[in-house]
């Protein structure tokens, strides 16, 4: 996966699969832009990574900061190769008729609408220079359904979809868009579980246990290079067999 000469912006980078993608960007010969909210940890993360990696601290529900973040990081490194939109929110948890507006809202501007904003942005000049690969991430719940969190399922239904049809739209212009669909990786997410339930999750995994944030991020950037040119408006999943196997 050579990414020489390639620019990458990457949201919710400050951690977890963000930053492992990063850091395989980075590995590969690119330059990334990290976007998250965090200024102190996107400040070390850039660190870490070198001076190929810029920051940029923005709330990616806000549009006007994004789009912000998004122009900033053209002009400090150039056109945008890739964009790979993977910030998100888990919500809350209550029964459809119990879930508050405001929590729906919440999930939906980040997990969706950021995701919208974003490609739209960056999808003009992608087109004019008939280049580019976009990815968002999705969740086990962009394929099924899963009780007492009606947001980020919706949420995640509807990137999905996105992602498929921006694909159909962009293709004529040579530029591909994916979503990947992680299982139960090891994030922050993930981490804030109570150990037991993280267990739980861990055995109904055909592998017997949870994947790694670099596990994730090799096939993200495997999906953001040019290895993948021929793939497009394909959910891809990274979660040791739990999709093809069982029921959620």
């Amino acid at each position: 996966m050579d990414f020489a000469g390639r620019h990458v912006v990457i949201t919710g980078a400050s951690t977890g699969i963000g930053r492992a993608t990063a850091a395989r960007v980075v590995a590969g010969g690119g330059a990334v832009t990290l976007i998250a909210r965090r200024a102190a940890l996107l400040q070390d993360a850039a660190q870490q990574l070198g001076p190929s990696a810029g920051w940029a601290a923005a709330d990616v529900a806000d549009k006007a900061a994004l789009v912000v973040a998004l122009d900033d990081a053209v002009a400090a490194r150039g056109p945008i190769d890739g964009l790979f939109c993977n910030a998100g929110i888990g919500g809350t948890f209550a029964a459809v008729e119990d879930y508050a507006d405001a929590a729906f809202d919440a999930v939906m501007a980040v997990n969706c609408k950021s995701v919208f904003h974003a490609i739209a942005h960056v999808a003009p000049a992608m087109k004019a220079r008939r280049r580019g690969a976009i990815l968002v991430t999705g969740s086990l719940a962009s394929e099924r359904g899963m009780a007492m969190n009606a947001a980020y399922v919706a949420s995640k239904h509807a990137v999905l979809g996105l992602a498929r049809g921006v694909a159909l739209e962009l293709a004529p212009f040579g530029v591909r868009c994916n979503c990947v669909v992680p299982g139960f990786i090891e994030t922050p997410m993930l981490d804030a579980l109570p150990p037991d339930a993280a267990q739980a999750m861990a055995v109904r995994v055909p592998q017997g246990r949870t994947g790694s944030a670099d596990e994730l991020a090799h096939v993200a950037a495997f999906l953001l290079s040019d290895a993948a040119s021929h793939v497009t408006a394909q959910s891809w999943a990274v979660d040791g067999g739990l999709l093809g196997t069982l029921s959620l």
